[in-house]
């Protein structure tokens, strides 16, 4: 495992998961916290201090999607990072918004897959977003997913709770 250096990403997470997709907000923490050193490893370690996960129905996630990207329509998620704020130490702070309604409707689309992996997928994805990786090609795309992937393979490996 690369080392992350400057100390670990404060993660929180806000919003219900539906008990449908059968993670608790803890391991999404966790998840999204292992998801967060394996981005950050990626471009070198820089110092992010804060992600925070929220998780979101469709009615949000549409909302967001409008107000932020000036799109109409749910959206699986939505990443924004920022800089921090004087007095808080240099670094990255960003944004997950993810749509729990969009995975419990894609897991079933996908053989073998469960809702808890398609939400764990979205965040896998902001986080990747985060650390600057780029899904506007085809080539981009397939780089991102292969990653994400191996990293939701990586963290059940690590045998922390999730799907």
């Amino acid at each position: 495992m690369p080392r992350v250096r400057g100390g670990a990403t404060r993660i929180s997470v806000a919003g219900r998961i539906p008990p449908a997709i059968g993670l608790s907000s803890a391991e999404l923490r966790r998840a999204a916290g292992y998801f967060a050193e394996r981005s950050r490893a990626r471009i070198g370690n820089p110092r992010w201090n804060e992600v925070a996960v929220l998780v979101v129905r469709d009615r949000e996630s549409a909302e967001a999607h409008e107000a932020i990207m000036g799109v109409s329509g749910a959206t699986d998620v939505i990443t924004q990072a920022y800089d921090s704020i004087p007095p808080e130490p240099k670094g990255l702070c960003g944004e997950l918004i993810v749509n729990a309604d969009q995975a419990l409707r894609a897991a079933p689309k996908r053989r073998g897959w469960s809702a808890a992996k398609e939400l764990l997928l979205y965040v896998a994805h902001g986080m990747d977003h985060l650390s600057g990786a780029d899904d506007l090609s085809g080539r981009g795309y397939l780089a991102m997913r292969r990653r994400e992937l191996g990293w939701i393979k990586g963290l059940a490996k690590r045998a922390c709770p999730g799907p």
